[in-house]
């Protein structure tokens, strides 16, 4: 076995190809865009290079690749753990512990070098609610966003040492059957009273809508343990990265008296749209293969990304009220859309559990995120729930 600093364009495409070898089989798997992939690595494109640094390895047998592994440090991020932490992603291997060991040791070491005393993953250089997490149970169809990888890589995890830091819940909404009575009625109750109004976005006033979103995003979550405000700059790459399938009617924001209290993220499961691309590579046909599918509207599952209220208004009902846009405002005009993947549910936060589960949607999918303590004498700790 043979492991390469991915530097080169031979490295690259080693990258990159590995994937296709291991999924080659599997209907679930949407293979990713190679150059949506490349962006990640790419310094003048990806605005975390501004407070962090990342490097990734490919391994080889002969000349076919192996495995594969990123290791990348958020300094913004990094210190605000008990142990400084750096994250791994990008991770794919075939069933062999020897492989993955040489990558879970080349991240390690590396991380080491740079101060890290843990290493949490899989993970993405951006925020959690984007391909982040081992998928561990509902090896179903992939959604845009979501980690999918093959039943045994839990095995090659908990092998090696890492330990389940929380996990991450998906549930499953048929829109068939549409939102429970009870439900829907507070849904509408709460949406019509006059001290609340609700928009969605809108290209031409997306830096309002950016700082709508960051405030409430620190009112929702700044009193989680590792909170991180979000930064606004990565926050405009995000979405001018996803004008393509970014639908401005999918995402909502409420409001009382002005002030931002309430967002509703949610994007077509862009993967039904990459199921046709089966290299990822965007050739001239492939970009007409995909500009016709999402001309068409052929969708018919979308993902909330994320969804959050402000502590002030967390028991107000303004939650279900933004299902209540979608539900009597977007879905009428987008008949198509049979499915919603609620995602991203912390094991940590049980309020936007309960909310999941009051829609009537199912639970489907579990996503573990790993942390591997590279002190093994340390005390492993799990997060730490919400209050």
């Amino acid at each position: 076995m043979k492991l390469i600093e991915v530097k080169t364009k031979r490295s690259k495409k080693l990258f990159n190809k590995l994937p296709r070898i291991l999924y080659r089989k599997d209907p679930n798997f949407a293979c990713p865009l190679t150059k949506m992939v490349e962006e990640n690595f790419d310094r003048e494109k990806n605005s975390f290079y501004k407070h962090g640094i990342g490097t990734r390895w490919i391994l080889t047998e002969g000349n076919k690749p192996i495995g594969r592994i990123a290791a990348f440090i958020d300094f913004d991020k990094a210190h605000i753990f008990e142990q400084p932490t750096g994250n791994i992603g990008f991770f794919e291997c075939i069933n062999d512990k020897e492989a993955a060991s040489i990558l879970f040791d080349t991240a390690k070491e590396w991380l080491h070098s740079h101060g890290m005393e843990a290493m949490d993953g899989p993970a993405n250089m951006g925020e959690n609610y984007m391909n982040h997490g081992l998928l561990s149970m509902g090896f179903t169809t992939q959604g845009f966003g979501m980690p999918y990888n093959p039943t045994y890589y839990l095995e090659l995890f908990e092998s090696y040492g890492f330990k389940v830091y929380y996990e991450q819940y998906s549930y499953h909404l048929n829109y068939k059957g549409a939102l429970p009575e009870r439900f829907r009625k507070i849904a509408e109750w709460v949406a019509k009273k006059p001290q609340y109004s609700f928009k969605h976005f809108s290209w031409d006033k997306i830096d309002s809508f950016i700082n709508d979103f960051s405030d409430v995003y620190k009112g929702a979550w700044s009193k989680h343990e590792h909170f991180k405000a979000i930064d606004k700059s990565e926050l405009r790459s995000f979405l001018e990265s996803s004008k393509l399938l970014l639908d401005p009617e999918f995402v909502w924001f409420a409001y009382a008296n002005n002030e931002a209290i309430a967002m509703f993220v949610m994007l077509p499961d862009f993967n039904q749209a990459l199921q046709h691309i089966k290299n990822g590579k965007l050739s001239p046909w492939n970009m007409i293969k995909l500009m016709r599918f999402i001309k068409r509207g052929k969708f018919t599952r979308g993902r909330i990304l994320i969804m959050g209220v402000v502590d002030k208004y967390q028991r107000s009902g303004v939650e279900s009220a933004l299902f209540w846009q979608i539900e009597n405002k977007v879905l009428p005009k987008k008949p198509k859309y049979k499915e919603i993947e609620l995602s991203w549910a912390g094991d940590f936060n049980p309020k936007i559990i309960a909310l999941y589960k009051s829609t009537g949607a199912k639970h489907a999918k579990t996503h573990y995120q790993m942390r591997y303590l590279f002190d093994r004498n340390k005390i492993f700790k799990r997060a730490k729930l919400i209050e």
